[in-house]
């Protein structure tokens, strides 16, 4: 009798084949994490150190990390910069039974002085707007965790093994994409509330709350209400930033008829 086979063959088979639907739950998780665990290794004794982390996303879908040089964590992933992240926020009853993601990652340090820095402040401050008191201090710096693969926990019996494909979008010019968003952003935060309301309210089913749209990327949008944020899928993703204002247009038209 060949045990280690039969051993091989039913861990094999909790992994379910990844499709659609679990793609855009993964997807969904990083894009909608305030939060997660970052796991490393601690620097000098190379033993294994967790720490929270606040998170946001580049436009392509990869999570973006502040740290500060004086937290154990920035030293670790500055030694060895493989990590993993944690992310998907348990509810009520049984913590295991709610989504959650394990993103196998590499650290990249973020130089202060270009323009990818400029892109990431920008959308991290509006998914965590307090931080704008500390995110200049010099000892302060952001990270692009980049993705590398991930392990999908659906809940009990829903386990999946996600490539970088099926987690990220490609972004053809970010710096573009990055400047279009941002006029975008603030446009409709002053002049299109009622948008936005709908947005949240409508098409994703949240409950009245002072809502403002916090990131725009080719895949949907990010709305944000204190601490709740929602995440809004357009139909097809957009091939360029240009048709980012006809597709608010006919969401916001979408949830007026709705």
């Amino acid at each position: 009798m060949e045990i280690g086979n039969d051993v091989d063959k039913e861990t094999k088979s909790v992994i379910r084949p990844t499709d659609d639907e679990a793609r855009l739950l993964a997807k969904g998780l990083i894009r909608s994490a305030r939060f997660g665990a970052l796991a490393a290794l601690e620097a000098g004794s190379g033993h294994p150190m967790a720490s929270r982390v606040a998170v946001a996303t580049d436009l392509d879908g990869t999570p973006v990390i502040l740290t500060s040089t004086l937290s154990g964590h920035t030293a670790a992933i500055l030694q060895t910069p493989a990590c993993s992240l944690l992310v998907g926020e348990p509810g009520k009853g049984d913590p295991l039974a709610h989504p959650r993601i394990s993103l196998f990652c590499n650290a990249v340090p973020v130089e202060r002085q270009s323009s990818v820095h400029d892109r990431l402040r920008a959308r991290y401050l509006a998914r965590h707007p307090k931080s704008e008191l500390y995110v200049d201090f010099g000892d302060f710096s952001f990270f692009r965790l980049e993705l590398l693969r991930a392990s999908l926990n659906g809940g009990f019996g829903k386990a999946f093994e996600l490539k970088q494909e099926d987690l990220l979008i490609p972004v053809d010019d970010p710096q573009h994409w990055g400047a279009l968003e941002s006029g975008a952003v603030a446009h409709m935060n002053e002049d299109h509330r009622d948008a936005i309301k709908l947005y949240a309210e409508v098409l994703c089913g949240a409950e009245d709350a002072n809502w403002r749209l916090a990131c725009l990327d080719p895949e949907g949008l990010d709305l944000v209400a204190g601490d709740r944020i929602k995440r809004l899928w357009f139909a097809e993703p957009l091939d360029d930033p240009k048709e980012m204002r006809p597709t608010l247009v006919a969401l916001a038209l979408q949830a007026r008829n709705a």
